[in-house]
């Protein structure tokens, strides 16, 4: 069994290197490519580092915050089933593949670097070394959120088994998170403040610092709001303490309140440093249609350069994205984002859209706050925050203001919701459809030649909101930079600037039935720090950061003792008059289209029917802050073939045997 570790290293090796030649456009002969004659110039550079910028998740649909509270597909995650998750038996998140490609590359070029072999513009040079170390800290990003403590490797093992062993063993998560960030100061050292095209298809310094807020926003909120279970390192049944390797562990900073306070301080600093060189996208709030058509707020909202940031087909021109894909029909390089944004496949949560305040800062709970009701769609989108009036669709709403022969897959305006998916290409589970990333050019809407859509990967309020949190939760305090960056966040979103308005008018036992991220630790957190989180989750709104938030902020341990039950829009209210009755089917097992009203007047699809292990509601258990990882990996570093001999420890309350769910 042990050799398979050989074996496999030996696989990545002839993966990792012939995948990178594949980007050059005049190559030798496989046969004759040696480290001699390879990474020896700039356009070598630059073609191997944009190979792994596939690292980056695209945008498609803005829905990449489903199966959390903010947004849901049709299908229970078994995230929320305790018992359903189980070990698997290989594979998973345990893999070093792109970070092998990353440290090839480090060891091939950095000694060429240091003596000046590297042909080309040395600005250049630099930048793409420079993005090099930005990947592999995002990829340890990547190992820190879903496992934690990882091994830390910057060179290329030899096919030595010790030495591969050796490698296997896990440094404690803070270290990880400094061993980051200290390859993102690398990188913000060596890289442009703009990529290299200047268009923002390439990273910047000032994507490694935005990460770099990121990192440790995440890693001090862990471990502030973990500190004292097994999830931190040294804290009480950490399993870290079952190897001899991470016995006796000593902080950096002495103390587990010394690195939280170290990455929060990490975090506001670099925040800060790309907050204020970005400038926000203009919202021009044209959206209320009291007297205006449909059609007049199609095209107010088409020209609105806010709501068009997340469809445009070049995103060059805004200041605020920081990174972006593109892509060209023409050139046969296309995407399926405008059909994924109509077609749905996944909607927002009750919680989700009760969540928003309205235009006047209050919650919809607050006495005066003007909140009409949701018996209609339309109704839930008056005198509301224009965020959720710009992405929450409503039935007649013009979807696309410009025809086009090639459309085959868009509706010219949107339909009623079809919540039992009876269209198949038009699934909207919770009746909240989404429209960010609706594009209203029918030619983006063809089903083989797709859409030219660019995909936002950093966008630049995220520095904004990560300094507004970080110094909160470092300092207890709103201070005037955070002030600042709040109101300049809540004008755009055409949401009353005065923020203390809405956080004397906040109540968190109410709040606590709509927001996972009410809760820290099975209890209700303060409303200041609340409404910062409120900002987050409205502002980054199907953009991915949902899921990884709820984890550092410890925000479930209340679903552990308590279902959550997962709702869309009130169906059973005047909004059935939209369905065929014969259709609305209830109470009849696995034929059921439905929920019971008796159960909610909100559609409940997870609860159609009584044989889901998701009738019942969500519930969590502590296991699931942190992935499991597979059996695989231990046999192959054990001596004897026994997970015990492993230098690799399991995550906590998860199990050594594959097939199996966690322990607690």
């Amino acid at each position: 069994m042990r050799a398979n570790l050989i074996r496999l290293l030996a696989v990545a090796l002839t993966v990792v290197f012939a995948s990178c030649e594949d980007d050059f456009l005049e190559k030798p002969p496989l046969s004759q490519i040696t480290p001699e004659n390879y990474l020896n110039d700039e356009s070598q550079l630059a073609a191997y580092s944009i190979d792994l910028y596939s690292v980056f998740p695209v945008m498609e649909a803005y829905a990449r915050d489903s199966d959390t509270d903010t947004e849901a597909d049709r299908g229970y995650d078994n995230r929320y089933v305790p018992g359903q998750w189980l070990v698997p038996a290989q594979g998973g998140d345990w893999n070093f593949e792109t970070i092998y490609k990353c440290n090839y590359f480090m060891q091939q070029v950095i000694p060429k670097w240091k003596n000046n072999k590297i042909s080309g513009n040395p600005t250049n040079v630099n930048h793409y070394i420079g993005e090099m170390y930005f990947l592999r800290a995002y990829i340890y990003y990547q190992k820190l959120v879903a496992l934690g403590d990882f091994p830390i490797v910057k060179t290329v093992p030899k096919l030595d088994l010790n030495e591969l062993v050796d490698y296997s063993k896990r440094k404690p998560r803070n270290e990880v998170a400094r061993f980051i960030i200290s390859d993102l100061d690398s990188a913000s050292t060596l890289m442009s403040n703009s990529g290299p095209d200047g268009k923002g298809n390439r990273l910047s310094r000032m994507v490694a610092q935005l990460m770099k807020s990121r990192v440790g926003l995440y890693e001090g909120t862990w471990e502030k709001y973990f500190k004292g279970t097994a999830f931190v390192p040294n804290g009480p049944g950490w399993p870290g303490t079952e190897k001899a390797y991470n016995q006796g562990y000593q902080f950096p900073s002495g103390s587990i309140d010394g690195e939280i306070d170290y990455f929060l301080t990490q975090s506001m600093d670099a925040a800060k440093a790309v907050a204020d060189q970005v400038t926000l996208t203009q919202n021009t709030q044209k959206t209320e249609i009291a007297g205006q058509s449909y059609l007049d707020f199609a095209k107010a909202s088409d020209a609105n350069p806010f709501l068009k940031m997340f469809s445009d087909v070049d995103l060059s021109k805004y200041n605020e994205v920081l990174l972006w894909r593109a892509y060209d029909v023409g050139l046969g390089v296309s995407n399926s984002f405008a059909i994924s944004v109509q077609g749905g496949g996944a909607g927002y949560t009750r919680g989700f859209v009760d969540n928003c305040l309205m235009a006047n800062g209050l919650p919809i709970y607050a006495s005066g706050s003007g909140y009409v009701g949701d018996d209609y769609l339309a109704d839930v989108r008056k005198k509301r925050d224009m965020r959720l009036n710009l992405w929450l669709a409503e039935p007649g709403q013009i979807n696309i203001l410009y025809p086009s022969p090639l459309n085959t897959h868009g509706t010219d305006v949107a339909i009623v919701p079809d919540i039992m998916n009876l269209l198949g290409n038009h699934d909207q589970p919770t009746g909240y459809h989404h429209t960010k990333g609706n594009n209203y050019d029918g030619a983006n809407y063809g089903q083989h030649t797709g859409s030219s859509m660019g995909s936002i990967a950093f966008r630049g309020v995220e520095a904004y909101l990560n300094y507004i949190e970080a110094s909160y939760e470092k300092n207890g305090g709103i201070d005037g930079t955070a002030s600042a960056y709040w109101k300049k966040i809540r004008e755009r979103a055409g949401v009353d600037s005065d923020f203390q308005k809405t956080i004397a008018a906040t109540n968190m036992s109410l709040e606590a039935k709509n927001d996972w991220g009410a809760y820290s630790a099975n209890k209700l957190i303060d409303a200041t720090l609340y409404n910062i989180r409120r900002e987050r989750r409205i502002e980054m709104l199907g953009e991915g950061f949902r899921l990884d938030d709820l984890r550092r902020w410890r925000a479930m341990d209340q679903m552990i003792d308590n279902s959550y039950h997962i709702e869309g829009f009130k169906l059973w209210g005047p909004m059935k008059q939209w369905y065929d009755a014969t259709k609305l089917t209830y109470g009849i097992g696995d034929r059921s289209t439905v929920s019971d009203p008796a159960i909610s007047s909100y559609l409940r699809i997870y609860e159609k029917n009584t044989t889901s292990l998701a009738y019942n509601g969500y519930r969590w258990t502590m296991a699931h802050y942190l992935n499991p990882i597979a059996i695989q990996h231990f046999l192959i570093t054990s001596p004897n073939n026994d997970v015990s001999g492993s230098p690799i420890y399991q995550n906590p309350n998860w199990p050594l045997t594959a097939n199996q769910g966690p322990k607690n």
